[in-house]
């Protein structure tokens, strides 16, 4: 067994869920846990379903294994919880031997959706391991953070290159973590005040960890969600023709959503990205079958390109409703920005990093991920590790351990050959 595949499988029986994903009935157990979670034992918190949820267990130790290796570690209080607890993104250093005139920053998120208990158990099978969290992300933590010991314990580390791992809480949710990364509040963590005050002198790429098959991408869409609602009036469901329903009119605006609006964002395409989409994804109206409904709402999910605004997205939708003689009232249902991401794949660090990994052309995903966060606050940014997007967040989440370890030793080659 490898080092790195060592580590994942070590991620993965210490579970991470997004708090953001507590079931109902398990909240208030949770917070009561909160105050003595860090008395239990390792096995102890694994074996309680309510202490799944939340980073700090995982970011304690990947904090104790970056610490054996001799490197900075210092942990970014974002999000406060009950009795003085923090969930925190976790900040590891290796810096050169010389000035620092250039900044690397590695950056998988801790946080993984829900699973049932049996994912939580890594499990090795034909060359793959599986479990909740091998591919998003902790694929990708395994991969950087063995790959930064591993420099940092060789005989030569880069000269000038500063290389810092950022293990960020609350990607799955709202990104809290990579906003407070970047923020301008007085308690972001000295190494990033560093790297932001010093944009202009130093060049600075930021690769975040997420399943890409191993390709470096530069551009990703952004995902914007808006809620449409329609009124009627309300009737008895025996004379329908006193009332007005808010569901049929509805139904009406997500077929002309789904069909017309679909296919003229058809037309609009990115070379990296492909298309724009627009998905209805949830529905809710009436509320027993023998009343008219008189009020109904959904829940659209629209990815963007580059280019594209909240609000001119939002304008857009309004007129194509309009021309089609319907109406509905639209607010934003996102809980933080998503916008999309444009990496310029001619900047020298981009550039020697498509280089050393082999890759002649830059590529592109669908899904929205924490680099845009990072480009928007002006760290170029690129998406990379090993595993594929069709296997996270399935019931069977799986990676590669052949993908896995050479998605390290390529992070390696990388960060050996930078001055």
């Amino acid at each position: 067994m490898t080092r790195t595949e060592k580590l994942l499988a070590e991620l993965i029986a210490l579970p991470s869920v997004n708090p953001a994903f507590v079931p109902q009935g398990v909240v208030g157990t949770a917070r009561r846990a909160v105050r003595r979670e860090a008395e239990l034992p390792t096995d102890a918190r694994a074996a309680r379903p309510y202490l799944h949820y939340g980073e700090k267990n995982v970011a304690d130790f990947l904090a104790a294994v970056a610490a054996r290796a001799g490197l900075e570690v210092e942990f970014q209080n974002v999000l406060a919880l009950a009795y003085g607890q923090y969930r925190s993104n976790l900040i590891v250093r290796l810096p050169p031997r010389n000035n620092i005139h250039q900044t690397i920053l590695l950056a998988p998120h801790l946080d993984t959706v829900d699973a049932d208990e049996s994912q939580f158990i890594p499990r090795r099978k034909n060359g793959r391991l599986h479990g909740r969290g091998a591919c998003d992300t902790k694929g990708s933590i395994a991969a950087m953070l063995t790959a930064l010991c591993e420099l940092a314990n060789a005989k030569s580390r880069p000269g000038e290159t500063e290389i810092v791992f950022a293990g960020l809480i609350d990607e799955e949710h709202a990104q809290a973590g990579s906003r407070a990364l970047v923020g301008q509040a007085s308690r972001l963590s000295p190494f990033f005040s560093k790297v932001r005050d010093r944009q202009d002198a130093c060049p600075t790429l930021a690769i975040v960890g997420e399943p890409t098959r191993l390709r470096v991408v530069t551009a990703h869409k952004g995902s914007l969600w808006f809620r449409l609602d329609t009124r009627g009036k309300a009737a008895h469901g025996a004379t329908p023709q006193f009332g007005k329903n808010a569901v049929h009119e509805m139904a009406r605006i997500v077929c002309a959503l789904e069909t017309g609006y679909a296919a003229r964002l058809r037309k609009r395409k990115h070379p990296l990205l492909g298309a724009a989409t627009v998905n209805v994804g949830a529905i809710s109206g009436g509320t027993q079958p023998n009343i008219v409904p008189d009020r109904c709402a959904i829940t659209i999910d629209r990815r963007t390109l580059p280019g594209e605004t909240e609000a001119g997205v939002g304008r857009e939708i309004a007129a194509w409703l309009r021309a089609k003689n319907m109406s509905a009232k639209m607010s934003s249902a996102k809980p933080a920005p998503a916008p999309s991401l444009e990496t310029d794949p001619k900047l020298p660090l981009v550039r020697q990093f498509l280089q050393s990994v082999g890759q002649s052309k830059p590529a592109g995903v669908d899904y929205f991920c924490d680099a845009a966060v990072l480009a928007e606050a002006g760290i170029p940014s690129v998406v990379f590790g090993p595993g594929d997007i069709a296997q996270a967040h399935t019931a069977d989440e799986w990676i590669s351990l052949a993908e896995l370890e050479r998605g390290k030793n390529l992070l390696l080659n990388f960060l050996k050959s930078l001055p």
